[in-house]
């Protein structure tokens, strides 16, 4: 290994050359108490940012083993760190001067949500730590300025990892605060299902957030009050009693007029299945974390898909054990986002009426009396409803404001009120008894044909380069091939929809053989981040890029919207 003091002579050398010059400074540095990496040099001050990590031994880092004991704890620590050396660089960022991304000093930019990420990691062995960062070196044109760089890398970066990455320069109780944060959520999630719930939401909670474009909680937002018929208390390690709202498995609809905030609390329950930092006023929203968010889905991809159960008996004579289209109407989309939540095993369903396909998700009873039932192919979820809850496990919470048939074969019955809820159960049950539902649900027909065995595309066995490019959370290119996730919901963050492309190439040349099935291809790929972390899916990669860990449900949804699935 090389010494910042051969970094600092090198970078002499090649001041006022060719932009090609600076691949000479790629290789691992000593400094005096960290190890500066230089991963991958950009092309020319234009391009992507060079990728650079830096490397503490955990008896120079000296965080406190208690700061990630348990996993949970860890990766709220590797954020609150991430967090943290963001800040710092931001204040010096592009104070070295040049063209194009000269100077840039950039870090994962984290939400509200706390993630597993490349970014920051730390050894639970050894207390090691690893911080991956871009940095754009400096040139005027395409002549490299080696002196601004060497501001970066010995007056700037300094400063940043020092404020950072070193426990003795950092605010323990701040610190402890997060940890016993991250254990007290986790706390909450395991107790979910000992005490018969499928969620819950605190006290106090703040759910509205300040803008359609902002995750930030509302200013001033009403604070969350359970109804006394749903209120339970838990006793937490660190913060103590704390009561709140729980929702117990089965089916509960949700119900109220427009803008009192339906939506607003299933939309915090869709992301309860995350942690959150403090200050976002949904820390203590903690969902079931295999939920999932399901709706209409018009145009996507199905291949060999199930939904015989909802969708059978077309004119058209297509087989529905393994439905597949390239142009998914909206029932047949919403039925194969069921089917494909229950192979990725949800045990949580979680659905907004105003984002479903109307047919697939009831029949009116007039409808049922002009359009008989034998001629009607779709099979509504309400008539699937209560049978997928009693044979397979898997609870509902669903949002309605139009429509009151669900009150017959809702277990629960909240409406928000105001952004308060109220249990109106007994109410609703009474006066659903006027509104006899018409005729009886078929019967369930068992679990859907979950046997889907995909094989690796013949290109990805050339050994081609491939190029692979997140496109917000909207989706992922690979190639010339667009994987669409604008309606995949619960992913939050780029860096989730990144490593989601990854897991299709590292499946595509390891794992898709036509004899795995898919869960087990996913469970193949889990087993790999858990032990390798996201850094694994990376094969020949130089520098590893920005990417956050997604639950198995996301990738489950990414190969399921995958056009070039070979099945």
């Amino acid at each position: 290994m090389q010494t910042a003091t051969d970094l600092r002579n090198l970078l002499a050398r090649i001041d006022r050359k060719g932009y090609p010059a600076y691949k000479d400074t790629k290789g691992a540095y000593q400094f005096p108490d960290y190890v500066l990496s230089i991963d991958h040099v950009q092309g020319d001050p234009f391009a992507a940012p060079s990728k650079v990590s830096i490397h503490v031994r955990g008896s120079a880092a000296a965080f406190p083993p208690s700061l990630y004991r348990t996993p949970v704890q860890r990766i709220a620590l590797q954020d609150a760190l991430t967090r943290r050396f963001a800040r710092q660089a931001e204040a010096v960022s592009f104070r070295a001067k040049g063209s194009g991304h000269s100077g840039q000093i950039s870090v994962s930019r984290c939400g509200q949500e706390v993630l597993e990420r490349t970014a920051c990691c730390l050894d639970p062995t050894h207390g090691d730590l690893c911080l991956r960062l871009e940095v754009g070196f400096p040139a005027q044109g395409r002549t490299i300025q080696a002196r601004e760089l060497e501001k970066i890398l010995f007056d700037f970066l300094p400063q940043c990892i020092h404020a950072t990455l070193f426990y003795r320069n950092l605010d323990s109780k701040q610190l402890q605060a997060v940890a016993d944060l991250a254990e007290d959520q986790q706390y909450i999630r395991d107790a979910l299902p000992q005490m018969g719930l499928c969620a819950f939401v605190a006290n106090g909670s703040i759910l509205p957030r300040a803008s359609g474009v902002s995750a930030r909680s509302m200013k001033n937002g009403v604070a969350f009050q359970s109804p006394p018929e749903l209120a339970v208390t838990l006793d937490l390690p660190h913060r103590g009693q704390i009561t709140g709202m729980g929702i117990p498995t089965g089916i509960t609809l949700i119900v109220g007029g427009g803008y009192h905030g339906k939506s607003t609390l299933l939309e915090a329950l869709e992301l309860g299945v995350y942690n959150h930092i403090t200050g976002d006023g949904r820390e203590y929203v903690i969902t079931e974390d295999t939920a999932m968010k399901i709706r209409a889905e018009d145009g996507r991809s199905i291949r060999r898909t199930d939904i015989s159960q909802w969708i059978s008996n077309l004119p058209n004579g297509k087989d529905t054990t393994a439905f597949s289209t390239e142009d998914a109407s909206g029932s047949t989309s919403q039925a194969a986002n069921v089917v494909e939540s229950m192979e990725a095993g949800a045990s949580l369903l979680l659905i907004d009426e105003d984002t479903s396909a109307t047919n697939f998700m009831v029949r009116d009873a007039l409808m049922q009396r002009v359009i008989h039932r034998d001629m009607e192919p779709i099979t509504p979820f309400i008539d699937r409803i209560q049978a997928l809850y009693r044979d397979q496990g898997i609870s509902t919470i669903l949002v309605a404001g139009s429509s009151g048939a669900y009150f017959h074969v809702a277990d629960r019955i909240i409406q928000m009120d105001r952004y308060l809820p109220r249990d109106i159960t007994v109410r609703a049950k009474q006066e659903a008894l006027a509104f006899p539902p018409d005729g009886t649900a078929p019967k369930s027909t068992g679990l859907p044909n979950l046997d889907r065995r995909p094989k690796a595309s013949p290109e990805f066995r050339r050994g081609d380069r491939w190029k692979l490019k997140a496109l917000g959370r909207d989706g992922v290119s690979i190639q010339r091939e667009t994987i669409d996730l604008r309606y995949v919901e619960q992913l939050t963050d780029s860096e989730q929809t990144a490593a989601l492309g990854y897991c299709v190439l590292y499946a595509q040349r390891h794992l898709l053989d036509g004899k795995k099935t898919l869960r087990q291809v996913v469970d193949e790929l889990d087993r790999l981040i858990q032990q390798r972390t996201l850094a694994g899916l990376c094969e020949g990669q130089s520098g590893i890029p920005f990417l956050a860990r997604p639950r198995r449900q996301e990738i489950f949804a990414c190969f399921n919207r995958y056009r070039g699935l070979n099945l």
